[in-house]
């Protein structure tokens, strides 16, 4: 008796596990990588062939067949499927919200389907022939013909003919005088650019000897020092040689400044992929990659997981920045991800900071990367100039310094401009009374309501609550609210009034959130004409303002003090970050950096000498620790509205932890505990072996699905956290 074939399927639903189903009777075989539309209790779903078993731990009469085969071919190759299925193993995660994960959005549901390859329009040998004798009675037809016979045309180039010219077009087709063609990949025209420094060179040389086989390669180079040029350099090479290269970014912000480049330097116009696209255009962008239409895809951390039939090269931009971490869902880092496929790909992958990422500058330092280091701006241009004013010994005006103001209106009057940094947007982090000392709570949150005073609103950043501002203290019924605090709305408005001539550029969440704003703002400070920027960390990474040579930062002191060990880390990643965009140049550029701890070891360590000797002390701090990146941590992670159900459940997860090396501490509560109206708490996994690690959590999973203590919890694992 022949056995029945088992598909083993990836639901989009958040258990850990696959699900068998026949296949559809009498249907065509299917390939792992296949979609799917299979019965789930009483809903239909969307999820993805895995694998095939001839046996399952159901009866055959209890399993239910697949509805409908929605793809002819697999939509995922097996190298993706292999990957992602490293991925749900790796990260702890159920299996079919890692596969969609990997899908644009438009192929989560059934109607969803890859769009057919574009096609342009040519004559045929009877075409020509007609062109000789024109149909008389038909200019439309005619000049469509005459049209065509300059070489074939895109449906687009057309439609100028006439409004019916898709009618003349079927017309032609029919009598066999038009015929379609698949359009053919776009080549590369490249366009000179820059000579390459010497260390550039030997950068692109060492990273060009190892295009065949993977090698991962931390290229740290200081601010200005011309990163972005070694990609180039590199994606020419693998774009001339028929190949693909995906390059990614943290931010949706720094896409089009990449794209103008690419497209200047390459001569085609690159895949692009991130979150603010369109359906239509994220699966558009996503099958051409697919396809191996587009041979250059960039995009943010979702781009990742792009299909691409001809892979040659993977480069991740400010590879420390921790929008790479997806902090909810499907917990992964998108850089380990990357350079885990690059490895299984066997191609090189290009890890770009000028601040590295602890982790990645370990791995350079113990050999497992290369490590190539840009110490000077490829311009010529001098590394800006620090001074530090101390905030004890100033008064300020809405946060800034009279030094600061001064330094202000006299690079202003030399016709430059200035960056004035302040990471909290709104208008001033918390509205209170004077008179009694009330001040605005989030209700759902451990945090305090941000006034923004324009629209009248207090807003959380944390839940997205707001509320209408009160004209008086709730509390005592006083006029006497005040902003306690400033925020870049505050900063906007003072500039404005002291510098009522200039044009003062605001860079924060609540102004670019629409689109086109951002690019808007941009392209005005490109003009070169003096003006002032206020924003947050949006404007640290990346932006080249030649004409910037002032940055202030108002202050980071809160990271000097906090309790998450990778505070200090962040805060001289972002300071360097900031002070990079001043005097990248022929002019010199200057920072002022205002706080209330000079002294503070960590900032004379990070000013004087830079940010290696400070990240390499870090580390040396780390290992004493026994924190990452010289150990390994996981967090179990659950929250609930009443704490003590989250506590509960992480003393039972605690007490059923099995024994070996791994050190379990807590429960304890998130360094901001309550968020959203929820109670979070975690337990933190540490270990020496990342091995080890996962070799006590994998028998532990099934113990914590049984607790009874977690079903009144929402919790997870995420392995290798950012946040605590």
């Amino acid at each position: 008796m022949t056995k029945p074939v088992i598909l083993q399927i990836a639901l989009p639903v958040p258990l850990p596990q696959l699900f068998d189903y026949l296949p559809v009777q009498d249907g065509p075989d299917v390939t792992p990588g296949t979609r799917v539309l299979v019965p789930f209790g009483r809903r239909k779903l969307v999820g993805v062939v895995t694998s095939k078993s001839d046996r399952s731990e159901v009866t055959e009469t209890r399993l239910l067949r697949v509805s409908k085969f929605l793809d002819d071919e697999p939509i995922l190759d097996s190298e993706l499927m292999d990957l992602l299925r490293w991925c749900w193993h790796y990260y702890k995660h159920a299996p079919g919200e890692v596969l969609a994960n990997a899908l644009p959005p438009a192929l989560r549901n059934a109607k969803g389907a890859l769009p057919a390859a574009p096609v342009r329009y040519r004559l045929t040998a009877a075409g020509l022939e007609c062109l000789e004798d024109p149909p008389a009675r038909a200019p439309i037809q005619r000049m469509m013909l005459q049209t065509l016979a300059a070489g074939p045309r895109e449906g687009e180039a057309l439609s100028s003919i006439g409004s019916q010219w898709h009618k003349t077009l079927s017309t032609l087709i029919g009598k066999g005088w038009v015929e379609t063609e698949t359009i053919p990949p776009g080549k590369p025209t490249l366009s000179p650019g820059p000579e390459l420094t010497p260390d550039q060179q030997q950068v692109v040389t060492a990273i060009a000897a190892d295009m065949d086989t993977f090698r991962c390669h931390l290229l740290d180079g200081v601010t200005g020092s011309g990163k972005t040029e070694v990609y180039l350099h590199l994606l020419e090479k693998v774009l001339a040689a028929g190949k693909q290269a995906l390059v990614l970014v943290p931010e949706i912000g720094l896409t089009p400044q990449l794209l103008r480049r690419f497209e200047t330097r390459m001569g085609l116009k690159p895949a692009v992929i991130h979150s603010s696209l369109s359906a239509g255009e994220r699966l558009g962008a996503w099958a051409a990659a697919r396809s191996g239409r587009a041979a250059l895809i960039v995009g943010t951390r979702s781009a990742l997981f792009t299909p691409m039939p001809r892979p040659g090269i993977i480069v991740l931009d400010e590879e420390h920045d921790s929008s790479f971490k997806q902090q909810d869902g499907f917990r992964y880092s998108a850089r380990d991800v990357a350079v885990k496929r690059a490895s299984e790909l066997g191609i090189p992958i290009v890890l770009g900071s000028a601040t590295p990422s602890l982790e990645s500058l370990k791995n350079a330092i113990d050999g497992r990367y290369g490590w190539h280091r840009l110490r000077e701006r490829a311009t010529k241009a001098t590394l800006p100039a620090w001074r530090v004013l101390d905030l004890k010994q100033q008064n300020t005006f809405h946060g800034l310094t009279r030094p600061a103001l001064d330094a202000i209106e006299e690079t202003l009057d030399r016709g430059e401009q200035v960056m004035v940094f302040l990471n909290r947007r709104g208008y001033s982090p918390v509205l209170m009374c004077k008179s009694c000392g009330w001040y605005g709570n989030c209700d759902r949150c451990d945090a305090h309501l941000t006034w923004h005073r324009k629209e009248g609103r207090l807003c959380c950043h944390h839940c997205g609550s707001q509320r209408r501002a009160p004209a008086l203290c709730p509390d005592c019924r006083a006029d006497a609210l005040i902003g306690a605090g400033e925020g870049t709305q505050q900063l906007e408005e003072s500039l404005e009034k002291r510098f009522p001539d200039i044009p003062i550029l605001r860079f924060d969440r609540d102004r670019t959130s629409r689109k086109g704003v951002m690019s808007q703002q941009l392209d005005e400070v490109r003009k070169g004409e003096p003006c002032l920027m206020v924003g947050t960390q949006m404007l640290a990474k990346g932006h080249h303002f030649p004409s910037v040579t002032l940055v202030v930062i108002v202050n980071i002191d809160q990271a000097l003090y906090s309790s998450d060990f990778r505070a200090l880390e962040r805060m001289g990643q972002m300071i360097l970050q900031v002070a990079g965009r001043a005097g990248r140049m022929e002019k010199a550029g200057t920072v002022l950096l205002q706080t209330l701890h000079p002294e503070h070891p960590a900032l004379e360590l990070l000013l004087s000498r830079g940010y290696e000797a400070y990240a390499k002390w870090l580390l040396e701090e780390r290992s004493l620790a026994g924190l990452p990146p010289t150990s390994y941590q996981a967090l179990l992670r659950a929250e609930a509205h009443d704490r003590s159900l989250a506590e509960r459940f992480l003393e039972d997860a605690a007490a059923a932890f099995p024994e070996g090396s791994t050190r379990v501490y807590g429960p304890m509560p998130a360094i901001m505990e309550r968020v959203g109206g929820r109670s979070r708490m975690y337990l933190l996994l540490l270990s020496g072996s990342r091995s080890g690690l996962h070799r006590q959590i994998d028998p532990w999973l099934p113990c914590l699905r049984a607790l009874k203590s977690g079903r009144t919890v929402r919790w997870a694992i995420d392995m290798d956290p950012l946040e605590l």
